[in-house]
């Protein structure tokens, strides 16, 4: 297939690298830093069974135009930057060009095909002009999870930590021959990619994890082994994702593992740095919208209480501004 990966960090650099090594036809949209590694040296993975392989068959560039229409378009960048590449997207496609998108948290194109009284509801959190909807509608999207744990060293060096599930769904839950070549594509790379008929409920399980630990562990510089062991903000997590818990369930969502299941399960990954801690300890813009602002959204939606949610939403869009003050004086 020929495919178009829009951003080259540590889960986007995975994957590409994936890609690449199983033949397929790659090109990475990339910029600064990025793009020269990657036409210089490729992309080199250090993988969790201590090997290494290096991707060097793949394209990189900075010009959609040149890359032009693909087969598939994956959307690796974050959620808060999907709207900055929003208006190149459309370069890369053709009348059948479908569009994975591997962000974590609630997607813009949730309530597309929804149904009920919210079906085709806009989530102003992570689209808030709707910029996004209009520029890559969500009749192109395929939802996906992603569930590896990854680490970018440095342009193009990536670090897997663990894991190689992707799986995937269409937004009204067909079986679709689009969402079958997708898995198929994935799973000749090495990646786990089984398609569901709910995908909503995968990214709420997802989201169930990093709406708690991504923000605690920000706020707190502590690993996942650190926030699951020590009792306060064990109990901490477990409030925020009873509370998300409520809003799912009023949107038809069930949770194929219960909640203490679901923090053995990142306390089992061990001593590793959230994206979002990663992303402060780099002087970044934390990922706060798509994990937290969309929540506390859908729990206005369905007029439900989510206190310790919007406390931690709180804090760390504080921190979040500190941040940004800081970058802005030049620290």
């Amino acid at each position: 297939m020929k495919i178009a990966i829009v951003g080259c960090g540590a889960i986007g650099g995975y994957v590409a690298a994936r890609l690449a090594l199983a033949g397929e036809a790659v090109t990475c949209l990339v910029r600064g830093a990025s793009l020269s590694a990657l036409r210089t040296q490729g992309i080199r993975l250090h993988l969790a069974d201590g090997t290494e392989q290096v991707a060097r068959d793949l394209m990189a560039s900075d010009d959609y135009a040149a890359a032009g229409p693909q087969d598939l378009v994956i959307l690796a960048v974050k959620a808060h930057q999907v709207e900055s590449v929003a208006e190149q997207v459309p370069r890369l496609f053709r009348s059948d060009t479908a569009v994975v998108t591997m962000q974590n948290g609630i997607p813009y194109w949730y309530f597309h095909r929804h149904g009920g009284e919210l079906a085709g509801s806009l989530v102003r959190s992570v689209d808030p002009r709707g910029v996004i909807s209009r520029l890559i509608p969500a009749e192109r999207v395929i939802g996906c999870v992603v569930y590896p744990a990854a680490e970018l060293l440095s342009p193009g060096v990536v670090r897997h930590i663990e894991g190689d599930r992707f799986p995937v769904g269409e937004p009204d839950g067909s079986s679709s021959e689009r969402v079958q070549r997708v898995s198929q594509c994935f799973t000749r790379a090495g990646l786990r990619a089984p398609v569901l008929a709910d995908i909503r409920a995968e990214i709420w399980l997802k989201l169930w994890g990093n709406l708690t630990f991504n923000p605690i562990s920000a706020l707190t510089r502590a690993t996942l082994a650190d926030i699951c062991q020590f009792p306060a903000t064990r109990a901490l997590a477990a409030a925020m994702m009873g509370e998300a818990q409520a809003i799912a369930h009023k949107l038809g969502i069930t949770f194929r593992v219960d909640l203490e299941r679901r923090i053995a399960g990142a306390e089992k990954v061990g001593r590793h740095k959230t994206s979002m801690l990663q992303d402060v300890e780099a002087g970044r813009t934390p990922e706060l919208e798509a994990l937290l602002g969309a929540v506390v959204e859908l729990a206005r939606l369905t007029r439900t209480d989510t206190p310790h949610i919007d406390s931690v939403y709180g804090l760390s869009n504080l921190l979040a501004r500190t941040l940004a003050q800081t970058r802005a004086a030049g620290g």
